[in-house]
C-alpha cells in the first residue's frame, strides 16, 4: 500500500505551536515524518536539539523520521548545522542540495538518505548516481509529470523508492534575498522575524487580484495548492511508493485522514478532492502531473 509522508515544515511557527502540531501528527496516519528547517537559518524558535526531541517522540509513536537539510547553504554556520544533521547517526537524512549528499557520502557509517525534491533529478543516470552514493528514496521534482515519472521508474535502480509531492503549496524557488522582509522594507539580517506573522506565507496577487505566488522568506511558493489525492491509484501503478503532504497551519490532520481513506480504498479520489476544498488555504491545482502548466486544474476533466 502507498505510504503517506508529512514533508518538512516550510513556515515559521512559534515554538509551542510546532510542538503541539507534532503531538497531533504522532496520532495521525502518516508513516513518515520529515523534520527540520529547510528554508532559513534565522528561524530560531527551534534548534536542532529540539528537532531531535520531536524526532524521538515521533519514533516512539511508530513513525519513520527523516531529518531534512536546508536547501540553500550560504554561511559557515549553516554548513556547520548541515554537518551536524548529516552526522547525527540516528535518523535518516533528506539531502536538499548536493553538498548534503557529499557530506552523507563521506560520513562513516552514514545511514541511507533521501534525495530531496530540490536536487532536480530528471533522468535515469541521475537516479543511478544518487543510488550509488547511498540514496534509498528520491522525491520527484514538482514540475515532473506522471508520464515522465513512469519513464523514470523504468530506468530507476532496483529497490529505490519514489516519493511524490502530493499535497500543499509547491516550493518553487529559493533566493539569497528574503522577500517577506523586503515586503516590509526590512533587510534580511534585521528582518524582525517577519515570517512568524505569516503562518501560511504571504500571498501575492496579480493586478487583476488573482492569486499568483506566496512569499515564504527566501522561498517562493505557488499560491494554489497542489492536490493529487485523485491520482493516488495511478501514482502507485506508475511506481510511486510514498505520497507527500506538506504541513499547513490548519486542517493538516483532516488532509492526512482523507488521503489515508483514499489509499485504503474507503473513499474515491473525486469525493476526497471535493472534501479537501474546505481544508485548503487556496484553490487546487494539478497541472504539472498532467504535463500542463502548473496552475491548471485537470482532475475534474480526468475523473
Amino acid at each position: 500500500m502507498l505510504k503517506l509522508s508529512l514533508g518538512p515544515l516550510l513556515y515559521y511557527w512559534p515554538r509551542t505551536t510546532v510542538f503541539d502540531f507534532y503531538q497531533q501528527i504522532a496520532a495521525s496516519a502518516v508513516d513518515i515524518v520529515y523534520l527540520g528547517e529547510t528554508v532559513c537559518s534565522r528561524r530560531h524558535e527551534l534548534r536542532l536539539s529540539d528537532w531531535i526531541d520531536i524526532a524521538d517522540m515521533l519514533a516512539s509513536a511508530g513513525k519513520e523520521v527523516v531529518l531534512s537539510t536546508q536547501a540553500l547553504i550560504e554561511s559557515n554556520a549553516e554548513l556547520a548545522t548541515l554537518r551536524r544533521i548529516t552526522g547525527n547517526g540516528r535518523y535518516a537524512v533528506e539531502a536538499n542540495d548536493m553538498g548534503a549528499v557529499h557530506c552523507l557520502e563521506k560520513e562513516t557509517g552514514a545511514l541511507p538518505f533521501v534525495a530531496g525534491p530540490h536536487l532536480n533529478l530528471f533522468n535515469g543516470p541521475s537516479l543511478q548516481l544518487l543510488a550509488s552514493l547511498g540514496a534509498r528514496r528520491w522525491v520527484m521534482p514538482l514540475e515532473m509529470s506522471g508520464e515522465a515519472l513512469a519513464e523514470m521508474r523504468r530506468q530507476a535502480p532496483a529497490g529505490l523508492e519514489t516519493e511524490v509531492f502530493a499535497y500543499g503549496r509547491m516550493p518553487l524557488a529559493f533566493s539569497a534575498r528574503c522577500f517577506t522582509a523586503r515586503n516590509r522594507n526590512l533587510p534580511k539580517d534585521d528582518c524582525g522575524y517577519s515570517c512568524l506573522e505569516e503562518p501560511d506565507g504571504l500571498l501575492m496577487r496579480t493586478r487583476d487580484e488573482e492569486p499568483f505566488l506566496v512569499l515564504n522568506g527566501t522561498q517562493t511558493q505557488s499560491a494554489l495548492v497542489y492536490n493529487l489525492v485523485a491520482e493516488l491509484a495511478a501514482m502507485a501503478q506508475m511506481g510511486g511508493t510514498v505520497a507527500r503532504i506538506s504541513p499547513q497551519s490548519a486542517h493538516t490532520d483532516q488532509v492526512i485522514a482523507l488521503f489515508d481513506r483514499v489509499r485504503r480504498g474507503e473513499l474515491d479520489g473525486a469525493t476526497a478532492q471535493a472534501q479537501l476544498a474546505a481544508c485548503q488555504p487556496a484553490a487546487a491545482c494539478d497541472g504539472y502531473w498532467h504535463g500542463r502548466p502548473g496552475m491548471e486544474q485537470q482532475a475534474a476533466l480526468h475523473h
